[in-house]
């Protein structure tokens, strides 16, 4: 077993996001990020993955676009986004959103659509 890693090491950027790559971590095949607090109105713009994604909702919602489909994404609601895909979300509602997005992948690769 390994030492447990405290996530909030991991913080990236302002949007309060956390990211993990499995590469940097004994070269495991799965990265992720923890989104631990988007405020309504904002969100990555769209754009792709070589490979799948998916999308855990903890608290709050989003407005989700992935290929010609848009749907609200609420607490509990799992998405999976197909490789190469192009995708984006928007948080909504009165609260921030939380949620974990997993690469499946152990070094995370975006192309930006917008």
């Amino acid at each position: 077993m390994t030492e447990p890693i405290d996530f909030r090491n991991l913080l990236q950027g302002d949007i309060r996001s956390f990211r993990f790559e499995g590469y940097q971590h004994g070269g495991l095949d799965a990265s992720f990020f923890i989104i631990h607090y988007l405020e309504p109105g904002t969100g990555p713009g769209l754009h792709t993955h070589p490979y799948p994604e998916i999308f855990i909702t903890l608290e709050g919602e989003a407005l989700m676009t992935y290929g010609d489909e848009q749907r609200v994404v609420r607490a509990g609601d799992i998405v999976i986004v197909p490789a190469n895909t192009p995708h984006k979300f928007v948080s909504q509602g009165d609260v921030p959103l939380k949620q974990v997005d997993i690469h499946i992948t152990d070094k995370m690769v975006q192309v930006e659509l917008e």
